[in-house]
């Protein structure tokens, strides 16, 4: 993407913040960095940053360490770059106070309380929720193509691996396979560790690979997904390891399945995100097997795995065109296993397409 998509993306931006009288914007979170400025997508690990952005209704600024001058040189004007080092509260104090900036909203969940507090020294900080991410929750174009690219990776990656689910091979060793498919098919990395789980283990709906072999007639789930041209795919598929599926598997399996159409039928702008929710959970009450669906229909994805907006019980706001969820019912029973069928589905202008 060019630089004049990430200058419109900051001029809807301070539109935002001129509506919520906000003064200067510090944007902490990495994916947010990333779609406002082409800056870094992901930090090092949780407890260290990359940079920050500040952005005012004049110019924005950027702030990194030494390990990112040159890659912050590529994405950003030189003169509006703070480098850091040991000091660097102080550092970017004394140069945001320099530009006449002494207020700022900031992003709760983003920023440490050891930041927070550094920062309150010197200047009056005002908590903010999802400003960026309500830009970020309608993709573009652009976007689109790059999220169609890497959901096509993921079906491969399925049409790939289920030959792969052979008795004896361990629950580990499938996971494995799959960041390897993806890693040599030109993905820059996994959207999140990948699940796998046998039998009684695939009732975990975050089940953590383990030593668990796959065993012959015998249900696997597997929920993947990857990154490649910077954004997220995310897709759950219920293998059965065998010739024939059991009853139960096939019965489950139906339920899953139309409980998941029964959503995508009625996926349209204006419709109420909790309606997804409802019209799944409403295939699974008819059958008396609601209580085995313990988490929510979908979700966001994007330049994050999971992001707004939330098709739940809790889910808030409409849909509108631009809009990728998931849409993945599962039924879980801790002493049989669990199916999970999961599609991302992009939200159109009449209705909704899968991805």
């Amino acid at each position: 993407m060019n630089n004049e998509v990430f200058q419109k993306r900051r001029e809807e931006l301070k539109r935002e913040m001129d509506a919520r009288d906000l003064p200067a914007m510090l944007v902490s979170l990495a994916a947010n960095r990333y779609y406002l400025s082409g800056f870094e997508l992901h930090d090092a690990q949780c407890n260290e940053s990359s940079g920050w952005l500040v952005i005012t209704p004049g110019d924005d600024y950027l702030f990194t360490d030494p390990r990112y001058v040159d890659a912050a040189k590529k994405a950003w004007d030189e003169k509006n770059i703070c480098v850091y080092a040991a000091k660097k509260h102080k550092e970017i104090a004394e140069f945001l106070k320099g530009r006449g900036v002494d207020a700022m909203g900031f992003e709760p969940k983003a920023l440490h309380l050891f930041d927070y507090d550094k920062l309150a020294e010197d200047f009056a900080l005002t908590p903010t929720e999802n400003i960026v991410e309500s830009l970020r929750i309608i993709k573009d174009d652009e976007e689109i193509r790059r999220m169609d690219e890497s959901m096509r990776l993921n079906h491969e990656l399925f049409e790939y691996i289920q030959p792969e689910l052979i008795p004896g091979r361990t629950e580990r060793e499938i996971a494995w396979l799959v960041e390897k498919f993806f890693r040599e098919h030109g993905a820059e990395g996994l959207a999140f560790s990948t699940i796998v789980g046998v039998g009684p283990n695939a009732a975990l709906p975050h089940a953590i690979p383990g030593d668990t072999k796959l065993r012959e007639n015998e249900l696997v789930l597997i929920d993947t997904g990857c990154r490649y041209l910077d954004y997220n795919s995310d897709q759950t598929r219920t293998f059965w390891v065998g010739d024939t599926p059991s009853d139960r598997f096939r019965k489950t399996m139906d339920q899953v399945r139309a409980a998941q159409q029964a959503a995508i039928d009625i996926i349209r702008p204006g419709l109420p995100c909790i309606e997804a929710y409802r019209a799944a959970w409403k295939v699974f009450e008819k059958d008396g097997v609601e209580a085995m669906f313990t988490h929510g229909l979908g979700h966001g994805v994007g330049l994050e795995t999971h992001e707004p907006p939330s098709l739940s019980r809790v889910g808030q706001g409409e849909l509108k065109p631009g809009m990728v969820v998931t849409v993945e019912p599962g039924l879980y029973d801790p002493a049989w296993g669990g199916i999970r069928w999961e599609y991302q589905v992009l939200v159109t202008q009449d209705g909704c397409r899968v991805m």
